[in-house]
């Protein structure tokens, strides 16, 4: 019996180093901090910010409705969830010269909510 129970443990135990499950819901209300210069939905265009449909998967610096800085243009990036993970974290450690007025998301578990809440556009 012990041993049963000891094994129901070590599975219900998370796994070192993987990555939080992203809540969307929990992404929706973070996103409005990004709200003030990011839109998203079936009318978002670029302002302050660009638009962030479609952004997994996306070329950085692709979209033709916001105009970049010179650093984002030269990137080579491409929007994957190890990205923009990054990019959330320190956004001008990833794109030095980024024209982005964000010092970042230190929480783990904010950012995977945020890019989960993204996934969705």
């Amino acid at each position: 019996m012990s041993r049963f129970i000891f094994i129901a443990l070590l599975f219900a135990l998370p796994v070192a180093g993987a990555a939080p499950v992203g809540n969307p819901k929990n992404g929706a209300l973070l996103f409005q901090r990004c709200a003030s210069c990011h839109a998203v939905g079936p009318f978002a265009s670029g302002g302050y910010g660009p638009q962030l449909n479609g952004i997994v998967g996306r070329r950085a610096a692709s979209t033709r409705d916001y105009k970049y800085s010179e650093a984002m243009k030269k990137s080579g990036l491409v929007w994957d969830e190890k990205t923009l993970t990054a990019y959330l974290r320190a956004p001008h450690d990833v794109v030095p010269g980024t024209s982005m007025r964000f010092w970042g998301i230190k929480d783990e578990q904010q950012v995977a909510d945020l890019l989960s809440y993204l996934k969705t556009f």
